[in-house]
């Protein structure tokens, strides 16, 4: 199927436009594919990130045509600061390649666990992973012992990398995992039974020769922070991660070379590895990281003054925190494109960010499965709320439960056509789970488990997973949209609605409210039926919290989603 010559793409084109871009150079790694992209030249049999579009990024640099900004520029806020071109990534990633090769003894299609958080050893690791043909597990640097070995067996890594901080957790499960033959810590300090990082790769020779991989080759394994079950080892390919920015032009990030891009995204996320790694590097753009040890206001925001940022990608937890702020006090150095991905983003919040900075919010939405596959792209009209249209390469739909495509304005679930031809940017399998594998298709889709409608524009619109729809008297209601009314009450910092039993309606809307700090002494009788007329008031009345429970804080998964089923489970007396 990889090897189809007619791609989605040219099946169907992209309906939207680009502004204000110059052309790239006519060397430039991403214009080398027009032809593929074009149909006129078969997608590759081999393809390695790390080769192909890194090493040629270097060439480009070294005869002078590309612009003079950094490939890689870190800073941790302590006044240290790494600055990399493309030459220095990849003599630096060939000593790591080195390492993991005649250090560690790995080879073709072994597996590492990397739990590091934002240092530029993670961006070593993951291109010397690429050269030596490894596959690459990211951790969040949250995980506790227990996730740790969970993703240790499962996995069957042969190797960890981590630092100082998860070391001891390692150490206190890494007798349960026999697979488990190195351990190498990032750190200025040693530790018993760990060999250290830093000082094996400085020591190696930057003599490698990259591996060749097939297109269809295994890259990464992520595991999925699923909100139920255990999480899933979601394998992603040299093509669907590295070769698929190289088709799909500059869709959701719109870079050039010499754009700097800061994204927030913790290193376990998939987001990270879009917005950090493959889509700029594919642009030969600098991406820009900040350790952010915590991630505060304040720096944050004075981090966009004092750097030259233009594109800055968050969550958007990262975009309620801000705009809690005094903006006018601060004036960014070179911002003009911001992007929220990894869960729904609430009109109010985009309205208060435009309100104070004068700038949109481009939604994005996607899966750890799908990679970005809705989009608010550079120039298309924005309608609050919604997530965009489908992105190059997919065919996005809403269908219902017997795989029947929709019309425009009912609600289904979203879905992208897999068959006849599984488009680049879909994930390969769950590894070890066939049954997994197969439940996530149905017809010709494979199905992402949210439901939304698609309005007669083309726009997409988010409502909720499918096992988080309420249906109270018949009514189905989504929580967002309930939740998207409360965020706009001045008294309501968080917020998450779930369904809860009701011996007349069956169940009735629940809101469990993480009151703003302003708030915290109101009488909360009075609050409670304030809320509720606002709710009334801003969507249909039937939607309203008839229940309503204030919490100091929202449980949530580590990569920051809220968990709204052990919420659900409370209510239900499933705990």
């Amino acid at each position: 199927k990889l090897q189809t010559l007619k791609s989605l793409w040219i099946l169907k084109p992209p309906n939207r436009t680009f502004h204000g871009h110059p052309r790239l150079l006519a060397s430039d790694v991403h214009s080398q594919y027009e032809s593929v992209r074009r149909g006129e030249q078969e997608i590759p049999k081999y393809f390695n990130f790390a080769s192909d579009v890194l090493d040629k990024w270097s060439e480009i640099e070294k005869a002078g045509k590309r612009p003079s900004n950094p490939a890689f520029w870190w800073i941790n806020g302590k006044g240290e600061e790494v600055k990399w071109s493309f030459e220095e990534l990849g003599f630096l990633s060939r000593k790591v390649a080195n390492v993991l090769t005649k250090v560690c003894g790995l080879q073709k299609g072994d597996r590492i666990v990397v739990i590091l958080p934002r240092v530029p050893e993670w961006w070593l690791v993951n291109v010397a992973c690429m050269r030596a043909g490894i596959v690459l597990i990211p951790g969040i640097s949250q995980l506790s012992a227990k996730d740790i070995l969970y993703r240790l067996k499962a996995s069957k890594a042969m190797c960890i990398i981590t630092d100082d901080t998860l070391a001891p957790a390692v150490d206190s499960v890494a007798s349960e995992c026999p697979f488990l033959k190195t351990k190498l810590i990032v750190s200025k300090g040693s530790r018993e039974g760990w060999l250290n990082f830093t000082d094996l790769y400085k020591n190696q020779s930057a003599d490698h020769s990259c591996i060749k991989t097939r297109i269809q080759d295994p890259m990464s394994i992520f595991f999925t922070s699923g909100t139920t079950g255990s999480p899933k080892m979601t394998e992603h390919s040299q093509g669907s991660l590295g070769f698929r920015p190289l088709l799909c032009e500059r869709y959701w990030l719109d870079l050039a070379p010499s754009d700097v891009i800061w994204s927030t995204a913790d290193t376990g996320w998939i987001l990270a590895s879009l917005a950090c790694f493959f889509d700029p590097w594919v642009f030969g753009s600098c991406i820009f990281i900040h350790k952010l040890p915590r991630i505060e206001s304040a720096t944050i925001l004075n981090t966009l003054c004092r750097f030259p940022i233009g594109t800055l990608v968050g969550a958007p937890t990262l975009f309620r925190m801000l705009v809690q702020n005094d903006l006018s006090n601060y004036k960014f150095m070179n911002l003009k494109h911001c992007v929220s991905g990894g869960e729904p983003l609430n009109p109010e919040v985009m309205e208060q960010w435009k309100s104070k900075t004068g700038l949109d919010i481009h939604e994005a939405y996607g899966q750890t499965e799908t990679g970005v596959i809705c989009s608010v792209f550079k120039g298309m009209k924005i309608k609050p709320g919604s997530m965009g249209k489908a992105a190059p390469l997919y065919d996005v739909q809403i269908i219902d439960k017997n795989a029947n495509i929709l019309p425009p304005g009912q609600q289904g679930e979203i879905a992208v056509r897999s068959k006849p031809i599984r488009p680049f940017g879909l994930f390969s399998e769950y590894v070890d789970n066939p049954e997994k594998t197969a439940e996530s298709e149905r017809g010709d889709f494979y199905v992402t488990g949210d439901r939304g409608t698609m309005d007669e524009d083309g726009y997409f619109w988010f409502i909720g997973r499918d096992d988080d729809i309420i249906i109270s008297s018949g009514y189905r209601i989504g929580p967002f949209e309930v939740e998207s009314a409360l965020i706009e009450h001045p008294a309501v910092a968080e917020t998450a609605v779930v369904s809860s039993p009701d011996p007349l309606r069956g169940e009735v809307v629940k809101a469990f409210v993480v009151l703003s700090p302003t708030f915290s002494s109101s009488d909360l009788e009075s609050l409670t039926r304030d809320l509720q007329e606002h709710v009334k008031k801003t969507t249909a009345p039937y939607k309203y919290p008839r229940k309503v429970e204030f919490v100091q804080e929202l449980p949530k998964t580590v990569t920051g989603k809220i968990k709204r089923h052990e919420l659900r489970n409370k209510e239900w007396g499933r705990m």
